[in-house]
């Protein structure tokens, strides 16, 4: 996928005051932060869960090879 350059988010943005008007923009721009804001959190939250599920399969992991290690055979 392309990034986006300046001359590209000019064009969107004067398409998108011609389409929404003056007014309605920065309403848009306000929910449209909101959005982003709560999905950042969201994935946040959701790689933290992902980490802590990590750890505490490490910690396991490492209980089994002691016990492995300590039995005689």
């Amino acid at each position: 996928m392309p990034s986006l350059g300046m001359p590209e988010l000019i064009l969107i943005l004067v398409i998108a005051m011609v389409i929404f008007g003056p007014k309605k923009l920065p309403e848009m721009g306000k929910s449209l932060g909101k959005t982003m804001n709560e999905f950042r959190r969201a994935s946040a939250s959701g790689l933290d869960e992902v980490n802590v599920i990590t750890k505490e399969i490490k910690d396991e992991v490492q209980q089994v090879a002691s016990v492995i290690q300590n039995k005689p055979n």
